[in-house]
């Protein structure tokens, strides 16, 4: 698969339920979040840990943990949409969401073409309204704190 945009990109919020696969996360029960103009971005970093000897010339480095970071979603502030009410919902509580992010992306052949997917668990850790000047629309910024793995699944043409 070639480059692509964020156009058309869908981002849904499943359930508490804790999965560890791809075809675990695909059967939980999705809410499609609507009006999303900035999908943010997550992704993995590790830690580095730095040892200082004084036996040795040079800092030792070595990878740490790794953290897939906050994604900030932003969202046009819709109290009508499933999806912005199950955000507002979600940053009420202490528990984990499931997130599905599809892109547009899949090939323009094939038995059964299908989009390429990422799957995780995440805090809804805080939500801010952005009121802005006279001609922005009101929106809120979710942020996603991702707590394990991010599941990637690829495109496909089956």
């Amino acid at each position: 698969m070639g480059i692509t945009t964020t156009a058309k990109t869908k981002v849904s919020i499943g359930t508490t339920a804790a999965f560890a696969t791809a075809v675990a996360y695909a059967g939980d029960t999705w809410t499609p979040i609507a009006n999303i103009s900035d999908v943010g971005e997550a992704g993995s970093e590790a830690e580095v840990v730095i040892g200082k000897f004084v036996d040795q010339d040079y800092v030792r480095k070595l990878k740490g943990s790794r953290d897939n970071g906050t994604m900030e979603l932003t969202v046009a502030r819709d109290s009508a949409d499933a999806g912005y009410a199950a955000l507002i919902a979600a940053e009420a509580t202490s528990f984990g969401y499931n997130f599905s992010v599809e892109l547009n992306d899949k090939p323009a052949a094939g038995a059964s073409p299908k989009n390429s997917k990422f799957y995780f668990n995440a805090l809804v850790a805080s939500k801010k309204n952005n009121f802005g000047d006279a001609d922005n629309i009101v929106s809120t910024v979710f942020s996603l704190a991702i707590s394990g793995a991010i599941i990637e699944v690829l495109a496909s043409a089956t």
